[in-house]
C-alpha cells in the first residue's frame, strides 16, 4: 500500500522544509510513504527548498496556475507513481500532520473513498475570522439541503482520497476545487467521511489563495450553483419549476373566485394574465430539468469512458 502525501505550494520556502522535515513516514497499514510538492510557480526557491528538506516527488510549474491547476496536476503524478492512497495537506503548518492516521484510517478499512477534514466539529476553528467561519458553515449547510447528504466542511484542503477517487474525479478549476472536489465526489456516489482535524491561522498571515472574502463568495456561489446543476438539474430547476407552477394555479384559482359570480373578466384580468405567465415560467423550468437530466446522463457516460482509459493508461504504474 503506497502514500503519497501532496503539499501544494506557491513561495511557502520560508515554512515547507520544516513542515517536510517533521512530515510523519511511518502508518499502520502503509508499506511506502512518499511526499510529494506541487510548486505551482514560486519564485522564492521554494522546489530547492523541497529538495533540500526531502521531498521525494517535486513538480515545478513554470506560472503561477492557482490552486486548482496544482490539484489536477497532484492528482497526475500521484497516479503516475502508483499511489494507492494520496493525502493533500497545506505547507504552511497550518494542519497537525500527526492528525493523518485519522484521516487514513476509514480510507484503509474501507469505510470511505474519501476523507476531509472537519474544522468545525467542536466549535470554530482556531483563529478563523467571523466572516469565513460564518460564510463555510453557512455554504456546507446549502450544499448539505441541495444534495441531500450532510456536509460538515465544504472547503477544508486537509483530506484523503483512495485510489478509485483519483481515477473517477474531474479535473477542476480555481481555488474553490475543495468545493468541486466533494460534490463531483458525491454526485459519483463515492463514500465521503469528515473528520475532526485542528487547524491554526496564524495572525497576520495574509492568505495567498483569498485576496478578497467577497471575490472568494463570488466564486464559491458560481462554483456550487454550477455543481448543483450538474449533479441535482431535477432538483436545481424541478423544484422552482414546480413552485411557479403552483403559484400559478393559485393566482388561476383566485380569479375563477372573482370571475364566476358576475362571469366579468375585465376586473379581474390581470389575475389571469399572471397566472398564464407564471405557468409558462414554471413549465420552461420543468423543461430545463428534463433537459439538464438528459445531459447528466450523457455527461456519466463520457464520464464513465474517461474513467476506462485513466484506469487502462496508470494500470501499469501499480
Amino acid at each position: 500500500m503506497k502514500l503519497i502525501i501532496n503539499i501544494p505550494a506557491y513561495n511557502e520556502a520560508k515554512v515547507i522544509g520544516d513542515t517536510i522535515k517533521h512530515m510523519p513516514r511511518i502508518f499502520d497499514g502503509i508499506d511506502e510513504v512518499l511526499i510529494q510538492v506541487i510548486d505551482d510557480g514560486s519564485t522564492d526557491g521554494t522546489a530547492q527548498v523541497s529538495h533540500d528538506a526531502g521531498a521525494d516527488i517535486v513538480v515545478s510549474h513554470f506560472t503561477n496556475r492557482r490552486l486548482g491547476v496544482a490539484f489536477n496536476t497532484a492528482v497526475e503524478s500521484a497516479l503516475q507513481n502508483g499511489a494507492d492512497i494520496m493525502i493533500n495537506i497545506d505547507a504552511d503548518g497550518q494542519f497537525n500532520s500527526n492528525e493523518i492516521p485519522s484521516l487514513l484510517k476509514p480510507v484503509l478499512t474501507g469505510k470511505a473513498d474519501m476523507t476531509v477534514g472537519d474544522r468545525f466539529k467542536k466549535g470554530s476553528a482556531d483563529g478563523i475570522p467571523m466572516a469565513k467561519n460564518i460564510l463555510n458553515k453557512f455554504a456546507a449547510k446549502l450544499v448539505s439541503i441541495f444534495l441531500n447528504t450532510q456536509i460538515d466542511d465544504l472547503t477544508c484542503g486537509f483530506r484523503a482520497h483512495n485510489r478509485e477517487t483519483l481515477l473517477r474525479l474531474n479535473k477542476v478549476s480555481g481555488f474553490t476545487y475543495t468545493q468541486e472536489t466533494i460534490i463531483d465526489a458525491i454526485g459519483k456516489n463515492l463514500k465521503i467521511t469528515w473528520v475532526p482535524v485542528t487547524v491554526r491561522y496564524f495572525e497576520g498571515r495574509k492568505s495567498r489563495i483569498v485576496k478578497s472574502i467577497w471575490k472568494f463568495v463570488n466564486n464559491s456561489a458560481k462554483i456550487i450553483i454550477k455543481a448543483v446543476r450538474d449533479i441535482r438539474p431535477m432538483k436545481f430547476f424541478g423544484i422552482p419549476g414546480i413552485i411557479i407552477v403552483s403559484a400559478s394555479l393559485i393566482t388561476f384559482g383566485v380569479f375563477l373566485a372573482l370571475y364566476l359570480p358576475n362571469l366579468q373578466i375585465t376586473p379581474y384580468k390581470n389575475y389571469l394574465f399572471t397566472a398564464i405567465a407564471l405557468l409558462l415560467i414554471g413549465m420552461q423550468f420543468i423543461i430545463f430539468a428534463l433537459i439538464a437530466d438528459m445531459i447528466k446522463s450523457n455527461r456519466q457516460l463520457t464520464e464513465d469512458m474517461l474513467y476506462t482509459l485513466k484506469k487502462q493508461k496508470f494500470e501499469s504504474k501499480k
